[in-house]
């Protein structure tokens, strides 16, 4: 299930070895949280973590060297109006970037306020890059499908089809074909980006495919470290179907690219025919060669269209 909101005792304990800040102020409030709305609205993980900025409320203030010296170098008067300015804010958490130490208002305003306040010595910009890219993972929009995913030739490959139809099988022909597992039977499918799907495998599963007569296999432990990946970019679903499901329902030389729509992202689709003595591991890797080359702007389906009319044209003269 999708995280609707994270504490700031979590955050800080899941980025404390990458950062390795200091829990400095505001320790009697750590399940502080972000606003649910907030991250609900959110279009990405920038609208959630930024520098001080008191237009952009409910979010991570990040402070820097500038903003410290924006903050302390200023009558005690406008010091204090500028640090309670940020209580208004309501910030889940604030951060001291830049090795600066904040200044002693904003330390007692944040333990008056019970805002957590974490200091590090890491760059700003870094700050707001880890802790980014925490968020967007973390809050990223879900969904688990069926099938076997798996790394052919670098590219992040979806094998689906309905049960029974030897995608397990498939999957361990291909990696004893020198190629990697992520997941088999349930698929993770994160949308990291407005245009990219991520596939990790669910703990429970990981390193593990099942085939039927033999059980579970720890493919880790059998082929080695190379034979498995913690999660790859999805760009193809290769769909597989029985023969008379093809010939039924789809056609054998399609005019256009088949896309699956998966959490609004279309997908590169392909169908493959299971029957009785075809190498289903021979297309699979020919469906994703041809893939590859249809990503860098090869389509050989539209070259052949495009001689086709050409040799009809010289026919006719």
């Amino acid at each position: 299930m999708k995280p609707t909101s994270i504490s700031a005792e979590a955050l800080f304990e899941a980025q404390r070895s990458t950062l390795r800040w200091e829990w400095v102020a505001g320790h009697a409030h750590p399940e502080r949280r972000f606003d649910e709305a907030a991250v609900r609205d959110a279009q990405s993980a920038a609208d959630l973590v930024g520098y001080l900025n008191y237009i952009h409320p409910y979010r991570v203030q990040i402070v820097g060297r500038r903003e410290v010296a924006y903050l302390s170098f200023s009558s005690p008067e406008d010091q204090e109006r500028r640090i309670s300015r940020i209580v208004t804010l309501e910030p889940p958490v604030i951060i001291a970037a830049d090795g600066v130490a904040p200044p002693d208002r904003l330390v007692a305003m944040c333990d008056r306020a019970e805002i957590p306040l974490f200091v590090t010595a890491d760059s700003a910009g870094h700050v707001i890059d880890i802790v980014r890219a925490y968020l967007a993972q973390l809050f990223a929009d879900r969904i688990t499908r069926h099938g076997v995913f798996m790394d052919i030739l670098g590219l992040g490959v979806l094998l689906t089809g309905e049960s029974g139809l030897g995608k397990s099988e498939l999957g361990l022909e291909l990696i004893s074909r020198g190629h990697g597992l992520v997941a088999d039977d349930a698929v993770d499918l994160y949308k990291v980006s407005q245009s990219a799907l991520e596939g990790r495998c669910p703990d429970l599963l990981l390193n593990l495919l099942e085939v039927r007569g033999i059980g579970l296999l720890d493919i880790k432990a059998i082929f080695g470290e190379t034979a498995v990946r913690r999660k790859m970019r999805l760009k193809l679903i290769v769909h597989l179907v029985r023969k008379e499901t093809m010939e039924r329902e789809f056609e054998r030389l399609p005019y256009e690219p088949l896309y699956e729509d998966i959490l609004g992202i279309p997908v590169r689709k392909v169908v493959i025919t299971v029957d009785a003595g075809r190498n289903l591991a021979v297309l699979v890797e020919a469906a994703v060669r041809n893939t590859i080359l249809q990503l860098r702007g090869i389509d050989t389906y539209q070259e052949f269209i495009a001689r086709h009319q050409k040799a009809m044209e010289h026919g006719e003269e």
